[in-house]
């Protein structure tokens, strides 16, 4: 079996930012990456994925992302801010309610027990 790389991941340059074990399942966890709060979700249920978004929330301005509940609404995985209730998507960012509002994303992957982000 071979394996296809996508455009992103040849010119991506990867980094380690934690171990598997760091992850809690269906939670949210933060690491600290190039100054950025950055908020890794760990969802084995969907193909062991692993997202990375920014952990402040742009409504609030308080890094609260990290600890906010995963789910699905309207066929997106979604994270809910634990303030006020918007829920971001978990692929690209972008807000359910509020368009104009959105999270950086990085893209993340889980290499044997490392933890890796896109720089």
């Amino acid at each position: 079996m071979t394996a296809t790389l996508q455009r992103s991941d040849v010119q991506a340059s990867w980094r380690t930012v934690c171990q598997r074990a760091d992850l809690v399942a269906n939670s949210g966890v933060v690491a600290w990456v190039d100054g950025a709060q950055v908020a890794l979700f760990y969802l084995p249920r969907e193909g062991d994925a692993v997202y990375a978004v920014d952990h402040r929330d742009p409504k609030s301005g308080a890094n609260v992302i990290g600890r906010g509940i995963v789910g699905h609404l309207a066929g997106a995985l979604v994270v809910a801010s634990p303030l006020y209730k918007q829920h971001f998507r978990l692929a690209d960012g972008s807000c359910v309610e509020f368009p104009e509002q959105r999270l950086r994303v990085w893209p993340a992957r889980i290499t044997g027990d490392a933890v890796e982000i896109a720089a």
